[in-house]
């Protein structure tokens, strides 16, 4: 009865646990297909904010300050522009990924120009030092081109000046790489007869609130690595936390480092230069629908001299978080961490190397699936002796179970006495009664850390399998509730568990073959509560993504196919309740009578 009484916890918890993970991460059922599978795609720019302690604008800057001066960009994996007027990067799209699966969607815009509906932007300006008054570029301001450039391109960097009219010139000089980075050297030459003293500074900033602000395996919003410490402070804490007339919520300074805002796939980052001595913080200011701001100044401030030309570098970041390309621009230049800009978890260490090895697989064979089928295969084959000694230790006790229960039953009013004759029979038999449980909790954080990388990798977006799954970082679109799609209508409209797909009843089976296994260990009372699990399963599941259901489907059945090899390779004991009319194998005990 007691024993019982707690396979019926286990499975409420079971089923507790997946309904939470159904709540906390819900995927997004009633987009077809072709419309899903995208992150919000950030967008771009409104005004930039004006500087601290900058002279007005003048009417050089302000006389056509509605026309477009804009500066072509564009590289390998990027199209857009930089806007002249202000310095600000603010249109951006990303030219090897869609916002859908369907040939004509259009590219994925991760910045986007004034009046657009999601602003994201990257800012490069400078500010006063206190007691200065010095005429600075602001968001009037109208930047030149020296020569007659019209683009930015890796094979062509461009330089920009703009001058303030009293003996001080700024200037921008800009490289474009082959793939997301800018690299960015702000100058200031004085001529003006008197000193000047400025802050250079950049930032990213973000005027609107996404729909989808994170999840439990994916962390996105404000982002951060200064003195080696990662500082993800969310939306809401910027809201709540900011203080002082800029809303000043967290600040650090250090040598290096870099900083923006994240989303599941993309990043918009500022990386100062290694050497550099800045400070960054994070801000949030409620205009209009909200600005959340994540900027680099330099510590201490410039002063040029009559006469004398200083500046400083940084770097500008628009693009996919690709596992390789951000360690590679994080040894490159200097930028810590800058990796971690993937939510890798409490187990990073373990989610690190499985993402990569995902990766590299997926890049040898071609097919995400395949890749992902290849990985696990690896992960069991490398967790087989654990698997092993947990299913020899779980044996040795079946061997013991009868006598154990008859300790039970003689001293079950006496705990103390029947815990000392269990355990002494434990140690008479040499065995560790946590023998079981120890491999499978080791195995435990690695299990979540393939759950959690299946929802980071970039990847899996858009990645088609076999047959019918054209994507599989969204749920399987088959549906048993409107015969596979040929009534037309959507069932989880009216309850979200009505999804049952075909790879949702592939995973029920599995679940069900690994589960009748297990059973022939438990009393009837046991098996017939368990026989509901599988249903619980893939009700719940469905509307996983259907790489998760690949994933767990595969595991299940490389599970069954282990369990039947240890067991004929060790000659398991394995009882007789449930297998009525065989045989025991070698080793196992014989029925009475028989």
């Amino acid at each position: 009865m007691e024993s019982s009484k707690r396979i019926i916890l286990a499975v409420i918890l079971s089923a507790m646990i997946l309904i939470g993970f159904n709540i906390f991460l819900p995927p997004d059922r009633h987009k077809p297909v072709e419309d899903q599978g995208s992150a919000p795609a950030p967008a771009s720019a409104v005004q930039q904010p004006a500087l601290a302690s900058p002279a007005p604008a003048g009417p050089m800057d302000e006389a056509d300050d509605h026309q477009e001066h804009r500066l072509k960009v564009t590289s390998s994996d990027v199209q857009g522009s930089f806007n002249l007027r202000g310095a600000r990067l603010d249109d951006l799209e990303l030219t090897r990924y869609r916002e859908t699966i369907a040939k004509d969607s259009p590219l994925v815009r991760l910045l986007d120009r004034a009046g657009g509906a999601q602003p994201t932007y990257l800012v490069i300006g400078w500010e006063n030092a206190a007691g200065f008054t010095t005429r600075l570029p602001n968001d009037h301001s109208l930047w030149q081109v020296d020569g007659e450039q019209t683009s930015l391109t890796p094979e062509s960097p461009v330089s920009l000046h703009w001058d303030n009219g009293a003996g001080v010139r700024f200037l921008i000089h800009l490289e474009q790489d082959h793939h997301y980075m800018v690299t960015v050297r702000q100058e200031v030459e004085n001529h003006s007869g008197q000193p000047v003293s400025v802050y250079p500074f950049q930032r990213v900033q973000r005027d609107y609130l996404p729909e989808d602000t994170g999840s439990f395996t994916a962390y996105e919003g404000p982002i951060a690595v200064m003195n080696g410490r990662l500082a993800d402070k969310g939306y809401k804490s910027l809201r709540t936390d900011g203080n002082g007339p800029d809303h000043v919520s967290w600040t650090d300074a250090g040598k290096g480092g870099w900083g923006g805002i994240t989303d599941k796939y993309w990043l918009t980052a500022v990386g100062a230069d290694a050497s550099a001595n800045v400070r960054i913080r994070y801000s949030y200011l409620p205009e209009e629908h909200g600005s959340y701001r994540v900027t680099f100044t330099s510590q201490e401030p410039q002063v040029i001299q009559d006469g004398a030309r200083l500046g400083q570098g940084s770097y500008l970041f628009a693009g996919a978080k690709e596992p390789g390309l951000l360690r590679y621009y994080g040894r490159k230049l200097g930028l810590p961490r800058f990796d971690d800009s993937i939510d890798f978890g409490w187990f990073s260490f373990l989610t690190k190397p499985i993402l990569f090895l995902l990766h590299w697989l997926y890049a040898h064979i071609g097919n995400f699936g395949l890749g992902l089928m290849a990985m696990t295969l690896i992960v069991k084959i490398v967790l087989f002796p654990l698997a092993s000694k947990a299913a020899q230790s779980s044996a040795r006790m079946r061997m013991i179970a009868p006598k154990v229960t008859e300790i039970r039953e003689k001293y079950k009013n006496d705990p103390a006495t029947m815990n000392q004759k269990v355990m002494a029979m434990y140690k008479e038999e040499k065995i560790n009664p946590a023998g079981g449980c120890l491999p499978m909790l080791i195995q435990a954080p690695i299990f979540f850390c393939l759950y959690k990388m299946l929802n980071l990798s970039i990847d899996e977006r858009h990645a088609p399998f076999f047959g019918w799954i054209k994507d599989l970082s969204v749920p399987d679109p088959t549906n048993l509730f409107n015969l596979f799609g040929l009534l037309p209508f959507d069932p989880t409209h009216i309850f979200s568990f009505l999804h049952l797909s075909i790879w949702g009843a592939a995973l029920g089976i599995t679940f069900w073959l690994l589960q009748k296994h297990s059973m022939v260990s438990m009393d009837p009372a046991q098996a017939r509560i368990m026989q509901f699990m599988p249903i619980v399963y893939v009700f719940v599941m469905s509307s996983f993504p259907a790489g998760l259901l690949v994933y767990y489907t595969w595991n299940n059945v490389l599970t069954f196919l282990q369990q039947h090899y240890i067991e004929r390779r060790t000659s398991l004991p394995v009882p007789l309740i449930g297998r009525k009319g065989k045989a025991p194998r070698k080793g196992g005990e014989k029925k009475k009578g028989s």
